[in-house]
């Protein structure tokens, strides 16, 4: 009997690797052994591919079937080779032709359909990179397959359809009948991409401050923190965030893209996701669950997925300690490295933190607070969740009171979030102007050593933060996140460097987030 060999791809969070899946027949009593470091699930597979190959009118041998995955050392989960396995067993049998350097992505059904898998993205762009071109995919992965440049893919619907195009006896095969799925599709009452629809900056009633503090964290992708009463708005205010936001280039929506395939929300992705991702994960969310993990290969987390979006964490100081602490690496590095016995996991994590809070349990210690009911030791324990090590990381801190009556009613009325995001946009063609020469596209993202030296602004405009500085008022992080929010704060004006007044207002947000 001849040797069968097909390839698959074994994904360690979003890196991939060549697996290359041997099928050899035996001269012994009937018998399927699966062999290169498999997990549960993938053991599994030997169950799946016998039904399938069954039904598809191309049984597999009745003698000892041996299937080795290589390399063993690398970690093989999930069941995406289930195709790989079936075409190499049916190669080694005679019955298929050797498919050449085809890779094979796709669950098999009882009844020999091919089901779609999570992470067909980073898959195909692995074997993309390691010279592998050649794909074939379930036909509802054919389309996110697609989207990796220079992979040629082939989408099937049933695994007698793969073994016609190797060289199968089309008497001998069976296809399923096809089956109609009742209902709409999820995608078609969401947003492009796939994502919801994003509500509209206009809807918040006065909050002239906040929607500022907005503008200026989308501009320049800093970290925000706002803090006030019940009903003020600050819910509203964050879920607006992203529809100021500009578009994601290629390469960034490719990485998102490929993060929400590897997290699977339930449906395939037909086209790259252009608009910045929104996670708001509940307040008994675990830590798993927000930072990334999981048994075996740790999964991404909320704040992988908010990867170039926005990370909002409503009611922040309800969550975990460990949780928010667990957030600090990542704000800083921007990606998530998780390491379990199965194998390390890196993931890309360079979100926006949006963080709202009630300043104290009741919620009605804002103002003169005289209906606040909670003691001074409850106030302090509540806020000391959030610890001084992650809110020195946050850029703006800003104290938002509840509307007035004329605001709700009769106020000015306020701009859309086109009109914002045209001007953030501009903000933002500014920066990549000014910074991609230094290796940044953001000013959120330039490191201290060049706001201290090339971007460093004029002395006089930096004498209220160097006095407060001297006074042990900032951290040297602290220091540098000002003046980042500075030249955001200018980049919004159309000035060529930050000002005095710039840097007042920059420092006026810390200072108020420390004042709360």
């Amino acid at each position: 009997m001849a040797l069968g060999r097909t390839y698959g791809i074994g994904l360690v969070g979003l890196q991939g690797r060549i697996v290359e899946v041997e099928a050899d027949i035996g001269q012994s009593l009937p018998s399927f052994v699966l062999l290169g470091l498999p997990d549960a699930s993938l053991n599994e597979a030997r169950d799946r591919v016998k039904s399938a190959a069954k039904n598809a009118g191309l049984p597999l041998s009745r003698r000892r079937i041996t299937v080795n995955l290589m390399p063993a050392d690398v970690p093989k989960h999930g069941s995406g080779f289930d195709l790989a396995i079936a075409v190499a067993a049916l190669c080694a049998g005679g019955v298929l032709r050797n498919p050449g350097r085809c890779v094979f992505l796709a669950e098999l059904g009882l009844d020999s359909r091919l089901r779609p898998i999570r992470g067909v993205l980073p898959a195909v762009m692995a074997a993309v990179a390691a010279g592998y071109t050649d794909i074939a995919v379930a036909t509802e992965n054919a389309e996110e397959a697609a989207l990796v440049p220079a992979a040629r893919v082939r989408g099937y619907s049933c695994l007698a359809a793969v073994a016609a195009d190797l060289g199968a006896d089309p008497e001998q095969l069976s296809f399923p009948p096809p089956v109609t799925l009742g209902g709409k599709d999820d995608a078609e009452e969401e947003g492009p991409g796939g994502r919801p629809r994003v509500p509209d900056l206009a809807d918040v009633a006065g909050q002239a401050e906040a929607r500022f503090a907005v503008e200026v964290a989308a501009a320049g992708a800093h970290h925000l923190l706002m803090t006030g009463p019940p009903g003020a708005g600050k819910t509203m205010l964050a879920e607006r965030l992203p529809g100021i936001l500009p578009d994601l280039p290629d390469d960034q929506a490719m990485e998102v893209t490929a993060i929400h395939s590897l997290a699977w929300q339930g449906h395939p992705c037909r086209s790259l996701l252009r608009r910045p991702p929104f996670e708001s994960p509940h307040h008994t969310a675990s830590t798993a669950a927000v930072i990334g993990g999981g048994s075996g290969i740790p999964r991404p987390g909320a704040a992988s997925r908010a990867h170039r979006g926005v990370l909002f964490l409503d009611e922040a100081p309800e969550y975990e300690r460990r949780v928010l602490d667990g957030l600090r690496q990542p704000l800083e590095s921007g990606k998530l490295v998780l390491h379990r016995a199965a194998g390390t996991a890196v993931y890309p994590a360079r979100f926006q933190l949006v963080l709202a809070a009630n300043p104290c349990p009741c919620g009605l210690a804002a103002g003169k607070g005289i209906d606040c009911t909670c003691t001074p030791q409850q106030r302090r324990r509540y806020f000391s969740r959030l610890s001084g090590p992650l809110l020195d990381r946050v850029d703006l801190q800003l104290s938002v009171q509840r509307v007035s009556l004329g605001d709700y009613f009769g106020g000015e009325s306020t701009e859309a979030s086109v009109t914002v995001a045209a001007r953030v946009q501009e903000a933002r063609r500014l920066q990549r102007d000014r910074l991609r020469p230094l290796g940044c596209e953001t000013n959120a993202e330039v490191p201290g050593t060049l706001l201290r030296e090339s971007l460093r602004p004029p002395t006089k405009a930096t004498a209220a933060l160097d006095r407060a500085m001297e006074r042990q008022l900032l951290t040297a992080r602290g220091y540098d996140r000002v003046l980042r929010v500075a030249w955001t704060v200018a980049d919004l004006g159309g000035h060529g460097t930050p000002d005095a007044d710039d840097v007042g207002q920059a420092l006026a947000f810390r200072r108020q987030g420390a004042a709360a």
